[in-house]
């Protein structure tokens, strides 16, 4: 009997979910990348936009949501692989429960503790439920499993 710690996901599956959830990201992400862009048209020389803050930041940023678009779309589709889900009401709850287990906690956090707009939390929100309900239905829809007969 052998162990397996990273249950293994299609790879296309995690291509494919890596660029669905990265969208997501970036619509969350475009105003700082929107900003970003309007200084480097401002700026003098492109060498001075490329040695600029705002252009290491933009590509952090980038970056960072780049794998970090990677390993969700990874941890949903293993996910799916061990709970042995099939179907789409098992994928949104699958996702409903991701998001409740991640985000819901910062969200109550940024209405009660730190008091933050209810438009602002809840476009950030919006954007997370795409990224778990949403990711998990398009994971389900595209197919997680290696072998489809397992």
């Amino acid at each position: 009997m052998s162990m397996h710690y990273l249950p293994p996901v299609k790879p296309s599956a995690i291509a494919l979910g890596t660029f669905f959830n990265h969208g997501v990201e970036l619509a969350v992400l475009t105003p700082l990348l929107g900003q970003t862009y309007q200084r480097a048209k401002l700026a003098n020389t492109k060498e001075e936009f490329v040695r600029s803050q705002e252009a290491t930041s933009a590509a952090v940023a980038w970056g960072t949501s780049l794998v970090g678009s990677a390993l969700q779309s990874y941890g949903i589709g293993a996910l799916i692989n061990a709970t042995g889900t099939l179907s789409y009401k098992g994928a949104a709850y699958l996702g409903g429960l991701v998001f409740v287990a991640t985000s819901a906690p910062t969200f109550l956090t940024q209405l009660f503790s730190e008091k933050r707009p209810l438009n602002t939390v809840a476009v950030v929100a919006t954007a997370k439920v795409f990224e778990t309900v949403g990711l998990s239905l398009f994971l389900t829809w595209w197919g997680t499993r290696t072998n489809p007969f397992d």
